[in-house]
């Protein structure tokens, strides 16, 4: 029977996830400042630069034991998605309004449901589907497509492909948070994505003004904050409880893009909000009662709800022992479970 969290554990977790909103919203300020002369490839280079130099004296004091991981492989997966949405989420920030670019980012919590879905195998409730119609009824509403105007903005569908990328990167981060410390997280993905966004600086690397450099060093120490935050937050709590509590960053965006460059709190963006809100809440709530409510297996060795996500991770926590070594796999530290049985384990 899995456990629920105490309320002090989860009010502590959801105040993490809003210290980590209001730091990337504040980002976001940043990154709209530092778009007025540097491409979008350098902003993104040297949020990540920044956030890799701030973590080397951690590495330099702990040595390299303590960034040892036996789940390479998610990793990777979290990285290059959480990378894929940064290009996505900078681009559309330089592009839209502050508060609809954070809100499109964060159709998130209306895709992790449903990445969780098609990871694990879950089932789908009826529940499920009203949520996601909800949602795509909000994203309509933000998107406002014309076809007077050539249907719906490229910058606009770009900004929800980030949301599904981030929708994805905090599943995995969810995964990884059974085994790996929040420093671990965020010290690979920054390796990763430092990496991975150097490449494009071969044809697009343009020297930032002294102003500009300031605003990237800016950028880098608050997102490596918000990311601290939101893995801690998401450590806590399940990311199905901590969901709605991601869309504080919409307020906070839509005050910054009043207050800095007078952009109007419209109508469309509050009735996408509700209509996301609602989405995302609805489709928490129905994974967790598919949770709830999922049957036992018979007999004594029935599986914990996490076990079939445990084994993926390297360990097998069925209740009433202590955690073992899962057997060898051909494909070693790399494979990923889906949820249902696999051969070599019982």
């Amino acid at each position: 029977m899995s456990s629920r969290p105490p309320p002090q554990q989860i009010l502590l977790g959801a105040l993490f996830i809003v210290l980590g909103e209001l730091c990337f919203a504040s980002m976001g300020v940043g990154i709209r400042m530092a778009a007025g002369e540097l491409p979008n490839a350098m902003i993104v280079f040297g949020r990540n630069a920044i956030g890799l130099a701030l973590l080397a004296p951690w590495l330099l004091r702990h040595g390299l034991r303590d960034v040892r991981t036996a789940v390479p492989c998610l990793h990777l997966l979290r990285a290059g998605a959480g990378v894929a949405a940064m290009y996505c989420f900078f681009y559309a920030i330089a592009m839209l309004p502050l508060g609809e670019a954070m809100l499109l980012k964060l159709t998130a919590p209306m895709f992790m449901p449903l990445i969780a879905l098609l990871w694990l195998r879950e089932q789908v409730s009826a529940l499920l589907w009203v949520a996601l119609g909800i949602g795509f009824a909000g994203v309509v509403v933000i998107l406002q497509p014309d076809p007077d105007l050539g249907g719906v903005s490229p910058v606009a569908l770009v900004g929800l492909l980030g949301g599904l990328l981030a929708a994805l990167a905090k599943v995995t981060v969810r995964r990884l948070t059974r085994t790996e410390p929040a420093r671990r997280i965020v010290f690979y993905f920054a390796l990763i994505a430092g990496i991975i966004s150097a490449i494009p600086l071969a044809w697009d690397w343009q020297t930032p003004s002294p102003a500009s450099a300031l605003w990237l060093v800016g950028i880098g120490l608050i997102a490596t904050l918000g990311q601290f935050a939101l893995t801690r937050g998401l450590a806590l709590a399940s990311a199905a409880r901590m969901g709605v509590f991601v869309y504080s960053s919409v307020i906070f965006g839509a005050a910054f893009g009043w207050l800095l460059w007078e952009e109007p709190v419209t109508w469309t963006l509050v009735a996408g909000s509700l209509a996301i809100g609602v989405a995302g809440l609805l489709a928490s709530r129905a994974r967790s009662c598919i949770q709830a409510t999922a049957p036992a297996a018979p007999g004594p060795r029935a599986a914990a709800p996490c076990a079939a996500a445990s084994r993926d991770l390297g360990t097998d926590r069925s209740p009433g022992r202590p955690a073992r070594a899962a057997a060898p796999s051909p494909i070693g530290r790399c494979q990923f479970d889906h949820g249902g049985p696999r051969r070599g384990h019982r």
